[in-house]
This record gives structure tokens, C-alpha cells and sequence, in this order.
């Protein structure tokens, strides 16, 4: 080293002090910790019975709870695996196999309750759900009005019966004539009060009973004397026997010169509603809505029923109300039409509605006139909702605003849950695996809807001759035309599958299909359709029923043709044949399956447009095409 390097060299460092003698001297350690004292503590940790307990509230992640039992994720996907329950990590399971997991690694799971206050003195706070109804002593019940659902196919004159019986001019003010929305309105009889629900086909009724929440006592069929029994029709009768109403069948338009009552109490009869002049049980009423005919005989027969149904109410208990139609009001927010079940609601009852609390800030009755209280079977429209409550919802009063939100944040909780844990609906694929050996034979429930009633009956009788010693097919519904949201939400109800041959799926219906996670499969083929389910009672379908998909194409814009309509596409996967099977998806969806009827390039026929390339569709009849739907050509 040259001296004037050595001269700006620095000197060395001193050595650095102990850190062990540092630390006690600023109190961060203690100056001489024992190794023997984290033995006892360990010790006593592991014979703390609380060190065992796992309390988390819902929803349980499976990550989350494997953090708490300071275990791998994997290991409790293992024990979920062999208990059959089948998630990823960041899926929630339910309680009770939360408490089933604990109990293999040897802890205890507690589900952790609200809790009010801070610091050490917390007070825990469980707000109990409202009381399910029970039978009220004979001496408090009153005599209620009788809540009636007309129903039947769509120009039937259901609205128009209706709007007799009113005196209104309710039909008129529809757009089309045809009833667009749930109408709720009570009528006076001989001094004796009717409540009528007037639907858009069956769709509320549905929706209703799907949820448990049916208040209708009578259902009313509106038949057409001109028309007789139609798909609309059928439809309805099959929800009002699913539900276990009381029916009665109102035959309309007898007063033009082509009615034909015999014949509509012929098809009927083959339906299974014998009427009484026919040697049945099912009551009948031949009106004219427009010239009143009838209609004096038609109300009397009604109020007959109820009184053979003993209709009763406590009007002075805790009030009760189903939810028939909710929408939002500008300027008023969430309103609510419904009928009052027990109890009677008043302006300023604090309630819990599903989900959501509120409190009563207006009541209107049918005519739209203010009122201040509605007893058991009156219709009214409610105004107070914290957010728009479901068709089918039960409205509940609470002893106070404070209890109605505490209850509504927990339901919610439980609804975040309920959807982080999706359970799965049922699958054809999975169908024999769900075989409970100690309770019998596995039902395959089955909604069928076929392009005509000739497939339907065959493919009806196909299904159902099927020999499965440990799956039974069970068809709830077999009817015509196509999958509707109707179908899906009685398929969700019933935990059933969909299978649609030569029909489309409804654009209203699609929604349903993802939020219910009903399974609907399609065929064009019908021995593949029965093929597929023989498979799946006996056990050899596939897991997955993987398809051959030769191209795909993204539909960019919709044509409308002379004869039809036509799928501008382009052609973003593979190729699209001309002969083979093709498929139309709409948001992962399948809503049409079929053969291909068009493929053009330009003006020019073709038999194959290749990736890359723009071309024209047409599948069969189908004519709803949206933009983003994908065109599947498949073997």
C-alpha cells in the first residue's frame, strides 16, 4: 500500500457488543431467560381445553379453518374428499362438516355467535328466528276472505273474468290485453270478501311455491270454450296439483257460436279433473265475462268452497304476509304487494322480510286509497322496504326495528355462506352415485318439454319403462314447447334435471338456469336423449359428457331474413360444417340444439367455412339470436 493510500485508509471498527447483554439492559428479553420455562407453558397450553376449541362464524373457508387448526390446506381437502364433499380451499363448507373435520384432528368446533359491546365484558346477542305459525286456540280465530289464483293459458279471458267481477277496466289497461304483471284485488259478494290474484300465466305461482310460501287456497283454471285444453293450460293444472289446491274450472267464452264445452270437459277429464256433472269432483262454472253470464252462479260456487275449506285467521296475533310482486317505485323505493296470512299489519310495524328488515311507512289497498291497518286475507301494497324483497318471501312483524336488523344481518351472513358453498343440484352423471342404500332407490326427477305431444308421449313412456333397481325415474312435468323459467324454478324446487328434445330455452329462463344451477340438457336426436338416461339410472354416463366440437363461431350481428332469422358470425375456432350438429350457448348456457338448416359465405351455400372466415347460420326454426352467442358445431 502506497503511503498516501495508508494515510486515508480508516481505522478499523471495535468489535460489536453482545447482543444478549444489550437487549436485557433495555428490558426487550429478560436478562436471563430459562429454556425450562417455554416447556411448562407449552405444557399448559396443551392442556388448556380452550387451546382445542375453533369458533369462527360463518362462512367457514376451508383455508381459514386449516389456519386455526395450524394444519395444511391439503390435509383437510383430504377428510373433506372421504366425507364426499368436494371444494376448493377458498369454498366454504357448512357447520356441521366444519364440526366432523375438528373432531378427526381432535378439536372442537363452535359457531361463533354476535356478540354486543367491547372489551372484556361483552354480552352475547342472539336474535331467535321468528317463531314458525302454530295452531291458534279455536276461540281467537275469525273467518277470513278466501284468496283465489286464476290461472290458464294466455288470451284465455283471465283478466278479463276478472275485470267483470270488478266492474274496472283492468284488460284494457294491459299492454295487448294481456296481464304483464301480478294484480292483487278483493271483491265483495253478498256482503262476503274475495281476494283474487291475477297472474301472467303461472309464473308467480311458481315462483311461490318454489319457495314455500303459497297462500292460495283456491286455484281457478281458466279454459276457453272455443279453444279447449292448451299447453298454457296443462301447465297450470300440473302446478295447482303439485301445490294440493283445491280447483275449480271456469269455462269462458261460451257465448261465441264455435264453443265446444264437451270437448274441453273431455280433455280435461283425460288430465285427470272430472268434473261433477261428468261423475267427479272438480267443480265448474260456465260464464261469459262479457256478457255477465254466469258469473253470479261462478262467485257463490267459490264462496261455497271456502266455507267447505273453513277458512280461519287470529287477526290479533303476530302479523304475517306472503309477498306476491315487488318493485322498485321512483320516489317511493322498494314497494311490495301482499297478502296478509294471520295477524294484522299496521303503518309503523317494524318486520323482517327474507334477507331484509324494515318498517311499515305506508299501506295502500287495492284501489291505491291509503289505509292505516290490513287484517288475514286482504291484499296490500307496502311501502318501507330497506331493499326489494323476492316473490314468495314471508313478511314477519319484530317485536322492534332494532331485532328486525339484527335478524336481517344474520340471514345475510347465511345467504354469503349458502352461496360461497353452492351446493350442487342435481346432475344426470352424478345421479347413481347419489344412491343412499339405507333409504331405497334414488329418484331421477325429470321436467320434459318436447317440440310436439306426439314425442312427448313417447319419449314419456321410453323414460319411465327403464328397469333400474337402485335409480327410479320420476317425471314431474311432460309437456310442449320451450324451456321456460317456469320449468327451471319447478326443476330448483324439486332438485330435478331439464331435458329439452327439438325445443329452445327461453331468453328469461337462461338467467334461472345460472342462478338456481338447475342442469337442462338438450337432444335432437331421441335415442340419444334415452341412451343418456338409461345410462345414468345403470351408472355407465360419464362423469363428464365430453362432445366433440369441431368449431366455434362468435356471433356479431343478428339478420332478419324473409324466411327467418340469420347469425352473422365469425368463425374463431376450428371450422363449421354444413352436415354436422351444431349447438347455440349463451353465456354458457345451451339454449338451442339442432341441425344446421343455412351456412353461407357471402351470398354462396357452402359445406364448410374454415377458422378466420365470416359466414351466415341458421339452425332449424330458431330465430332468437343475440349478439355474443356462440354457435357450436359439434359431433
Amino acid at each position: 500500500m502506497d503511503k498516501e493510500d495508508a494515510d486515508l485508509a480508516l481505522p478499523p471498527l471495535p468489535p460489536l457488543p453482545d447482543i444478549s447483554t444489550i437487549l436485557p439492559a433495555i428490558g426487550a428479553i429478560p436478562a436471563s431467560p430459562p429454556e425450562a420455562a417455554s416447556a411448562p407453558e407449552a405444557e399448559a397450553e396443551a392442556n388448556d381445553p380452550d387451546s382445542k376449541v375453533i369458533s369462527i362464524k360463518p362462512p367457514i373457508i376451508v383455508a381459514d379453518l386449516a389456519t386455526r387448526m395450524g394444519l395444511k390446506s391439503f390435509i383437510l381437502m383430504k377428510d373433506l374428499i372421504a366425507l364426499k364433499i368436494f371444494v376448493s380451499p377458498n369454498q366454504a363448507i357448512e357447520p356441521e362438516i366444519a364440526a366432523k373435520v375438528c373432531e378427526i384432528h381432535g378439536f372442537v368446533f363452535e359457531r361463533e355467535k354476535r356478540e354486543k359491546g367491547a372489551g372484556v365484558h361483552k354480552q352475547e346477542e342472539v336474535i331467535a328466528e321468528p317463531e314458525a305459525p302454530v295452531e291458534e286456540p279455536e276461540e281467537l280465530l275469525k273467518p277470513r276472505a278466501p284468496i283465489i289464483t286464476i290461472m290458464g293459458h294466455v288470451d284465455h279471458g283471465k283478466t278479463t273474468l276478472l275485470d267483470t267481477i270488478r266492474k274496472s277496466r283492468v284488460a284494457s289497461s294491459e299492454a295487448g290485453g294481456i296481464t304483464q304483471h301480478v294484480g292483487a284485488y278483493q271483491v265483495f259478494h253478498n256482503g262476503q270478501p274475495i281476494t283474487f290474484l291475477d297472474t301472467p300465466g303461472h309464473a308467480i305461482f311458481s315462483n311461490m311455491r318454489a319457495r314455500g310460501a303459497d297462500v292460495t287456497d283456491i286455484v281457478v283454471i281458466v279454459v276457453a270454450a272455443n279453444d279447449g285444453v292448451m299447453p298454457q293450460t296443462r301447465e297450470a293444472i300440473e302446478h295447482a296439483k303439485k301445490a294440493g289446491r283445491t280447483i275449480v274450472i271456469a269455462f269462458t267464452k261460451c257465448d261465441l257460436p264455435t264453443a265446444n264445452i264437451m270437448r274441453a270437459k273431455t280433455q280435461l277429464a283425460e288430465l285427470g279433473l272430472q268434473t261433477t256433472d261428468f261423475g267427479g269432483d272438480t267443480e265448474f262454472a260456465e260464464v261469459s265475462a262479457y256478457t255477465g253470464e254466469g258469473m253470479e252462479h261462478f262467485l257463490e260456487l267459490l264462496l261455497l268452497q271456502a266455507e267447505v275449506l273453513e277458512l280461519k285467521a287470529n287477526p290479533k296475533g303476530h302479523a304475517r304476509a306472503s309477498i306476491i310482486e315487488a318493485r322498485v317505485v321512483a320516489g317511493r323505493g322498494a314497494t311490495a304487494t301482499a297478502i296478509v296470512e294471520s295477524g294484522t299489519i299496521k303503518v309503523g310495524t317494524p318486520f323482517i322480510c327474507g334477507p331484509f328488515a324494515g318498517k311499515v311507512r305506508n299501506l295502500s289497498n287495492d284501489l291505491g286509497e291509503s289505509i292505516k291497518s290490513a287484517g288475514p286475507g286482504t291484499p296490500v301494497e307496502i311501502i318501507g322496504f330497506e331493499d326489494m324483497p323476492h316473490v314468495g318471501d314471508e313478511l314477519v312483524e319484530m317485536d322492534n326495528e332494532r331485532a328486525a336488523k339484527r335478524l336481517a344481518e344474520e340471514r345475510q351472513a347465511e345467504r354469503r355462506s349458502a352461496r360461497l358453498v353452492n351446493p350442487l343440484k342435481a346432475r344426470m352423471e352424478d345421479i347413481f352415485s347419489m344412491v343412499n342404500d339405507s333409504a331405497g332407490a334414488q329418484k331421477l326427477k325429470i321436467v320434459l318439454k318436447c317440440d310436439v305431444q306426439g314425442s312427448v308421449e313417447a319419449i314419456k313412456n321410453a323414460l319411465e319403462s327403464i328397469e333400474s333397481k337402485k335409480v327410479e325415474c320420476q317425471m314431474l312435468v311432460a309437456g310442449v314447447g320451450p324451456i321456460s323459467e317456469s320449468d327451471i324454478l319447478m326443476a330448483s324446487s324439486a332438485n330435478a334435471i331439464v331435458i329439452g328434445f327439438n325445443v329452445k330455452v327461453e331468453g328469461k329462463a337462461v338467467k334461472s338456469i345460472k342462478s338456481e344451477h338447475v342442469q337442462v340438457k338438450l337432444y335432437s336426436v331421441v335415442y340419444e336423449l334415452i341412451d343418456q338416461v338409461r345410462e345414468a339410472m345403470k351408472g355407465l354416463l360419464e362423469p363428464l359428457n365430453r362432445e366433440n366440437i369441431v368449431g366455434l363461431a362468435d356471433v356479431k350481428k343478428v339478420f332478419k331474413l324473409t324466411k327467418g332469422v340469420a347469425a352473422g358470425s365469425y368463425v374463431k375456432q376450428g371450422k363449421i360444417l354444413r352436415k354436422a350438429h351444431a349447438r347455440v350457448v349463451r353465456g354458457g348456457v345451451p339454449i338451442f340444439d339442432g341441425k344446421m338448416s343455412t351456412l353461407r359465405h357471402y351470398q354462396n351455400e357452402v359445406d364448410e367455412i374454415k377458422v378466420g372466415s365470416e359466414c351466415g347460420i341458421r339452425l332449424g326454426d330458431f330465430d332468437e339470436y343475440l349478439e355474443g352467442d356462440l354457435a357450436r358445431s359439434v359431433n
